[in-house]
């Protein structure tokens, strides 16, 4: 959104990218859909399992919403060429644990050499050291996060602009229905008026002479209080200006963007309750038509919003 402090992006997108390296051709992989939380899944070969602690850091630094899988793959130049080596201070590591382990647990079975040599990391490409190849998987990584966080945030910018024209619809009808409160409210008074002067003795009925039991002061009071009491349950000025005041609320939540997601679902709900009450006080079917739109529009926009981060 033009004039955003802050990117609002969506959680779903997508990015992939390939680098040549020594090794052979890195490929990372980043999709997400939406999650309530952070969610990360990873997807690779042992022999690049160790640097999946820096994948993790770069994620995070680009979402804090979404499941998001993660795919790093590793296409070596020339598959028959290679010879492994150890990773020696990983086996030394290993060594260490275990002995503190069986001084605890003597009858603990030690570790076999498959599963040594099964363990992340502990094979090697001899031509090529473990900080190369993690200084490889960085630099890749650090360009699927950008591609992908632009995704998100492409995407999020047409959400917004969905968003923005479903408030620009709910104001229009708004300040459509506004002027027709004080009519609504006039006309009630006045049928009320007349069929309570009828009910109380003050007109004729069917040309008879209208019979007055109490004095007429009392019943025009009894009147007015019925009236003014009921005037003010049909008047729906108040939800029309709290309504409006959480719309230009919402503008501000996307405008400021960021992590928008749980804000506007907050907002959202605030909306649906006075459209809720216009509907359940209306008098007059433009009211009732006006609050059927409203939640229609607050619904569409609660199914979009789902996916924001």
């Amino acid at each position: 959104m033009k004039g955003a402090e802050v990117a609002v992006r969506s959680m779903t997108g997508y990015a992939v990218t390939t680098h040549e390296t020594e090794s052979g051709t890195l490929s990372v992989e980043l999709k997400s859909v939406n999650s309530r939380f952070l969610d990360l899944q990873f997807r690779m070969s042992d022999e690049l399992r160790a640097v999946e602690p820096v994948l993790r850091e770069a994620i995070m630094k680009q979402a804090t919403r979404g499941k998001i899988e993660c795919r790093l793959s590793l296409a070596r130049k020339d598959a028959s060429a290679i010879s492994h080596a150890l990773n020696s201070s990983l086996m030394a590591e290993l060594a260490r644990c275990q002995d503190e382990v069986r001084e605890l647990f003597p009858n603990a079975e030690a570790m076999t050499v498959n599963e040594l040599l099964r363990w992340p990391g502990m094979l090697e490409d001899a031509g090529i050291s473990q900080e190369s190849l993690q200084a490889d998987v960085v630099a890749a990584m650090a360009a699927t996060a950008t591609a992908f966080a632009e995704s998100r945030a492409r995407e999020g910018a047409g959400l917004v602009a969905m968003l923005v024209e479903r408030l620009d619809a709910m104001t229009v009808i708004v300040e459509r229905i506004k002027p027709i409160i004080p009519l609504v409210v006039a006309q009630f008074q006045q049928k009320s008026i007349e069929r309570l002067q009828e009910a109380l003795g003050l007109a004729d009925r069917e040309g008879l002479p209208a019979v007055q039991v109490i004095s007429r002061e009392e019943i025009l009071e009894r009147i007015r209080q019925e009236v003014t009491l009921y005037g003010i349950r049909i008047d729906v000025a108040e939800e029309l200006t709290r309504m409006a005041i959480h719309i230009e609320e919402t503008r501000q939540i996307l405008k400021n963007g960021g992590a928008v997601g749980k804000r506007l679902d907050f907002m959202l709900q605030e909306l649906n309750r006075e459209a809720n009450t216009l509907g359940s006080k209306a008098t007059a079917k433009e009211l009732s038509d006006a609050s059927m739109q409203l939640k229609l529009l607050i619904e569409q926009m609660r199914e979009q919003v789902q996916n924001l981060e």
